[in-house]
């Protein structure tokens, strides 16, 4: 087996996390649930676990990573519209995670990172890319944050802390994420799966998936990971990480559908440590499939180099999978950084 040559870097990252990751998160005070044992929160399927961090080393230091491209020249772009009509919808992907959704008057953004690396540091770690398709200025007044997680691409206290100085948005999450917040906020807002908010009209349902939370080493899965259902004029669903499992049958069983879905595509080799957490892009579109979703969107892809496959594999695989599984091209869009979807007009947004 080929030992994957690691950096001085890498080492200092593993030691200062050793050293620094001293405490962990609370208990969370937690009623009776089919997903919460009393200390921690586990996926409905409990016979997958997370992997160890015995895992986490053997998949570092004992598999070889495809190259990225050190750095990709894109051009920004302006948003359009500061705020859309009652009945238009404009989704925009900035990176990674990151989606501006403007529905109904009502500015969005999902799991927002402008941070340089996904990580506690700021000299280690997966490094960006690619510029955020939209400049942190040129964003819109953002009225809600929804985060999936608290993995570091997912939850940039940086940028949170920003928005909320700029801005003073919601914030929804699950369970125990409010504890990770650089600077606290009387409109964060902690929920359980099946949990429902009405915000600026707005719907919001707190929903399963199959992934996990960790911030340091000893705070493993305190608080809650998920989805959002997102219900105004349109039924739009941003999946957050996950697996690929039946939770998305049942979330399309309760929702009927939706009119569009936002569903990660990247970060899923190998396949032996990443499965459980991560879809591949032939399950990505399962999943769009399992959800009766008219529309999907492409997303968590092509910013930073967090597991084994090339820059492009995501949109390679993708495109074959939609061919394998028979779904047209203009019904799982991929857009650039920066580019929009407006109104189920997708015209030139694939690559």
């Amino acid at each position: 087996m080929i030992i994957y040559k690691k950096n001085l870097k890498f080492y200092i990252g593993i030691l200062l996390i050793l050293l620094l990751a001293s405490c962990g998160a609370p208990t969370p005070n937690v009623d009776k649930s089919d997903h919460f044992n009393g200390e921690v929160f586990h996926n409905l399927d409990e016979s997958e676990l997370h992997k160890s961090f015995k895992d986490f080393l053997k998949w570092r230091f004992y598999s070889k990573r495809k190259d990225w491209p050190d750095w990709v020249d894109i051009d920004q772009q302006n948003i359009k519209s500061n705020k859309v009509k009652d009945g238009e919808i404009i989704i925009t992907f900035i990176n990674h995670a990151t989606m501006l959704i403007q529905i109904d008057g009502v500015n969005i953004v999902t799991d927002p990172i402008y941070s340089k690396r996904s990580s506690p540091f700021s000299f280690i770690g997966p490094k960006r890319v690619k510029l955020p398709g939209i400049k942190f200025d040129d964003l819109p007044k953002i009225d809600i944050i929804l985060i999936s997680h608290n993995h570091y691409d997912s939850f940039d206290k940086k940028t949170l802390d920003d928005l909320v100085k700029r801005d003073n948005p919601y914030i929804l999450f699950g369970i125990g994420n409010a504890n990770y917040l650089k600077n606290k906020t009387d409109k964060s807002i902690e929920m359980d799966w099946g949990d429902k908010i009405k915000l600026n009209k707005i719907e919001f349902t707190f929903l399963p998936a199959k992934h996990w939370s960790k911030r340091t080493l000893f705070d493993t899965n305190k608080s809650l990971w998920g989805s959002f259902s997102i219900i105004g004029s349109k039924k739009i669903y941003f999946a957050g990480d996950t697996g690929y499992s039946d939770h998305f049958k049942k979330i399309a069983n309760d929702f009927d559908g939706f009119d569009l879905s936002l569903i990660p595509i990247g970060a899923y080799e190998p396949r032996w440590f990443m499965k459980y957490a991560h879809m591949n892009p032939q399950e990505s579109v399962l999943a769009h499939i399992d959800l009766r979703s008219k529309k999907s969107i492409a997303m968590h892809f092509g910013t930073f180099q967090l597991t084994n496959e090339a820059i492009n594999d995501p949109i390679i695989d993708l495109k074959k999978a939609m061919q394998d599984l028979k779904i047209d091209k203009d019904d799982f869009i991929i857009l650039k950084n920066g580019q929009s979807f407006k109104n189920g007009d997708n015209t030139n947004s694939n690559l």
